[in-house]
């Protein structure tokens, strides 16, 4: 497999005995299966000139197998120690450790301390920041799920903005909305959706709940979902009857700061360029107090991945990076307004996976 390949070539360049990959997400990527073992381990070992293999627990194996994994697998139920029986496997390949490459974002100390009991002498490095840079940029067949994605994280949406009704409260809409993306197909929701009325939309991780639909409301549709292991991510905001001036001009603001971000989105621009592009028209317009996160973040097998689209990241876009561009305004006694699309870059400039309309919606 290629991207197995690509790692291996990054563990002989910085002289790694092996890589101990047990992040779901990562032992995606490498395997295409997907799968979490709740406290069991679940782990993809790859060794920079032999074939990697697979610690996986005996109920699983066959899922794995089915997931396209060619390679061996070390297979254990609930009465087996799988740390025994890693270390009996590099044993059995005579692997020399003395580098192991782990995940620091992900193992636990519990397992730290697991590993190193039955490798004591060996010292441990992290792999986060390399693995991260060899999933950044997607290939076709990641583009095609993550269009998949934001397709029905369009429809989603579109499913909320119908379903608004005077007196509904944020938990019946969400409802509404999971309950026809799973006549869709869709098993899982890439987070907890979003739907937040009123002055709870100025909340930007505001928490649904029984707030109920009010004319003249700012409501906010923040949701996303997971398709064959990818995901989307998508913002809208409409208003519920009339809205004000004031309202008017929070919308148009985020539209045009959003819309001149994506116009920065360029092959060679540097990712903070992007932030700061929307980040000064918030403020030309006065609420750049009011713009209290990033212009997004990197999408894909994780909802948030590398890299972060914040105004200090000097990183060049490159031609295959999927992201988020979501600003917003949140004022506490008028509610807020965030608009997010997620953006694939080609080299000839960004493409919009999602696509539902950004004008005002007046409902």
């Amino acid at each position: 497999m290629e991207r197995i390949s690509k790692l291996q070539q990054k563990l002989k360049e910085t002289n790694a005995s092996w890589a101990f990959i047990t992040s779901t997400a990562n032992v995606f990527y490498f395997s295409n299966f997907y799968s979490n073992p709740h406290e069991r381990l679940l782990a993809i070992v790859v060794l920079p000139n032999d074939e990697p293999f697979l610690i996986c627990p005996e109920m699983d194996v066959n899922q794995a197998k089915q997931a396209g994994w060619s390679y061996s697998i070390v297979s254990y139920d609930d009465v087996h120690d799988p740390w025994h029986m890693l270390h009996n496997e590099l044993n059995r390949r005579n692997v020399q450790t003395e580098r192991i490459g782990i995940e620091k974002s992900h193992i636990t100390v519990s397992r730290l301390e697991q590993l190193q009991s039955f490798f004591s002498h060996a010292s441990c490095f992290d792999l986060t920041d390399t693995i991260h840079e060899l999933r950044m940029t997607k290939d076709e067949k990641e583009l095609h799920m993550l269009r998949q994605a934001a397709e029905l994280a369009d429809f989603g949406v579109d499913v909320g903005v119908r379903s608004l009704k005077e007196g509904k409260t944020e938990l019946e809409i969400i409802a509404t909305i999971e309950y026809e993306l799973k006549k869709q197909g869709v098993r899982t929701m890439a987070f907890d959706t979003m739907v937040l009325t009123g002055t709870n939309s100025a909340h930007p991780h505001g928490v649904p709940g029984m707030n109920r639909i009010q004319a003249g409301d700012f409501v906010l549709f923040d949701l996303g979902v997971v398709l064959d292991g990818y995901c989307s991510d998508i913002t809208r905001t409409v208003v519920f009857g009339q809205p004000t001036e004031e309202q008017k001009r929070i919308y148009n603001t985020v539209l045009q700061a959003q819309q001149a971000a994506i116009h920065t989105c360029q092959i060679g621009a540097p990712i903070g360029s992007i932030d700061k592009t929307a980040r000064s028209l918030i403020e030309q317009e006065g609420y750049g107090a009011y713009f209290p996160h990033r212009i997004g973040h990197g999408l894909g097998i994780d909802v948030h991945e590398y890299p972060s689209m914040n105004a200090t990241n000097t990183m060049p876009l490159q031609a295959g990076m999927v992201f988020t561009i979501e600003p917003g305004i949140y004022v506490p006694s008028v509610g807020g307004v965030r608009i997010e699309d997620d953006v694939y870059m080609t080299e000839k400039g960004p493409l919009l996976l999602t696509t539902y309309p950004k004008e005002l919606q007046i409902i």
